[in-house]
């Protein structure tokens, strides 16, 4: 069974700047977290179509479509096995949304999009950040009861935790303005 998942956030940082941040695969293992010890094995780069000339000058790298990136991380703490988790980036436009799909790894199926949009807040021009998530665990009704007790509750705190690091990642990149 297909279950969604759904989380947003506001960033006091301009829309492009955060959509670089997100489309620049080597800044996943720096947003999970620490216990999972999360590494990229292998990628094999699509370019993404041209950056808009609206879009501040990068010089990260994006993943654009067709992009394959092989991840692995611990499951669990302490644990010494480790999980591929292989991904293809399977839709992209600049300063608007991507996504990324399960290729191979841990789920039936994952699908999760990247959609930032231009928002202000407290006269500060900023983003507002969504993550949208649908998802199959493995393994039927067992996968299905793993969900109730487990895996559902480990998606919310990767993403709170996420959240988090966000801010902290994106301040050392381009100091917020709201901290001035």
């Amino acid at each position: 069974m297909r279950h969604t998942y759904h989380t947003e956030q506001w960033l006091p940082y301009p829309v492009d700047l955060v959509f670089a941040f997100f489309a620049n695969p080597e800044n996943l293992p720096r947003l999970m977290p620490s216990w999972q010890k999360a590494r990229i094995e292998e990628a094999i780069f699509s370019p993404p179509p041209p950056r808009p000339t609206s879009s501040q000058p990068g010089r990260s790298i994006a993943a654009g479509p067709g992009t394959h990136i092989i991840l692995s991380f611990r499951p669990i703490p302490y644990l010494p096995l480790r999980i591929p988790w292989e991904a293809e980036i399977d839709e992209f436009v600049w300063n608007s949304h991507f996504a990324d799909r399960q290729v191979r790894g841990p789920f039936a199926y994952w699908h999760h999009r990247h959609i930032v949009q231009q928002e202000s807040r407290a006269n500060t021009t900023g983003t507002h950040l969504r993550d949208e998530v649908e998802y199959e665990p493995p393994l039927g009704s067992l996968g299905e009861v793993a969900n109730a007790l487990f895996i559902s509750r480990q998606l919310r705190r990767t993403f709170a935790y996420r959240k988090l690091r966000t801010n902290v990642l994106l301040d050392k990149v381009f100091p917020s303005p709201l901290q001035k």
